[in-house]
């Protein structure tokens, strides 16, 4: 089973960014879901937490949720988005996020190519819960309207990304 000994740094930074980014290509396909999902941090535990119980945590999912709640997996992912977000119109940060995903898919193919598959479907299940909870009025709101034509499309895209 992979893990994070199963890749060199650069591919686990990458690796553990892609959650937080599959979030941020979702949110910024709204711009009222990305600038709640920037106020709320995107609530990564819930969304994380959720996600791996919903989805059945293999080692390499739970090896990324676990690198995540550490003060080093924090700062990487948190970088990982500065940098997608930085100097970046709207429109770009979607864009980027996207093209940071299919990089991370390609690395899991040639890298873990039995754990690829499920780790591809863990990131699309958090892309549909930061949808989810952004149609409600985010994480820590209420709202109650539908999930909106262009993040369903972003979600379509992002599994195209990830080659789902």
């Amino acid at each position: 089973m992979a893990n994070k000994s199963s890749f060199t740094a650069e591919q686990w930074d990458r690796i553990i960014q892609a959650p937080l980014l599959a979030g941020f290509a979702i949110s910024a396909a709204d711009p009222n879901g990305f600038i709640g999902a920037l106020k709320e941090g995107m609530a990564s535990a819930e969304a994380l937490s959720a996600a791996k119980t919903d989805g059945g945590a293999d080692e390499l999912i739970q090896s990324v949720v676990d690198d995540l709640f550490t003060p080093e997996g924090r700062t990487s992912a948190r970088e990982g988005v500065r940098k997608i977000i930085q100097g970046a119109a709207l429109d770009d940060i979607k864009i980027r996020a996207l093209e940071e995903l299919r990089s991370t898919a390609k690395i899991l193919d040639a890298t873990t190519p039995l754990e690829a598959r499920p780790f591809k479907n863990w990131l699309s299940h958090i892309a549909r819960l930061v949808a989810e909870a952004s149609a409600e009025g985010g994480f820590l709101g209420f709202g109650g309207e539908q999930v909106s034509a262009s993040e369903r499309a972003t979600l379509a895209e992002i599994a195209s990304a990830l080659g789902a």
